[in-house]
């Protein structure tokens, strides 16, 4: 039996919900961090305000601002891509579902950033003595997330 419209919406749910919850952090990044200013929690963990024009790990953050719109453009084709993909997957595909779901509320949370900051907001600093990785946000940890996963559901799916 098909499944109807309604019910098929419900499937966008987790990516609304992970999109509410980065877009929080980020608000309460902005609100309670200095820029630059590490606040340590945890050793190896600090929370650190940093605005990144660019992508992944700063790449093209030093370029003259074409950036912001290529990777706004690449996000809505990702956005589109995705929300078509949640659209006709099959519902017992619930972790190809998953993947989808958290790639697509990242994408979403780094274009708003890019759209209304015109940068992304990064605020999470792991780092091991003097070595830090680059600032991240929860949008980034969900694409990294949501590719782990679907590279399992497509590793399941090829054993059975």
């Amino acid at each position: 039996m098909a499944e109807r419209t309604p019910r098929r919406l419900l499937r966008y749910l987790p990516a609304v919900l992970l999109l509410a919850v980065d877009q929080l952090s980020k608000w309460e990044a902005l609100r309670s961090l200095a820029p630059q200013q590490p606040v340590p929690l945890l050793p190896g963990f600090n929370l650190t305000l940093v605005f990144n024009p660019g992508a992944a790990f700063s790449f093209l953050s030093d370029a003259s601002g074409w950036q912001r719109w290529f990777f706004s453009a690449l996000a809505i084709v990702v956005i589109v891509l995705l929300s078509r993909w949640i659209w006709q997957e099959s519902a017992d595909k619930r972790l190809s579902l998953l993947a989808y779901s958290l790639i697509l509320a990242g994408a979403a949370g780094n274009l708003i950033d890019r759209l209304v900051h015109g940068h992304v907001v990064d605020f999470i600093d792991l780092y091991y003595r003097h070595w830090h990785w680059p600032a991240f946000n929860l949008a980034d940890s969900w694409i990294t997330l949501g590719a782990l996963t679907l590279f399992l559901a497509y590793w399941r799916e090829e054993r059975t």
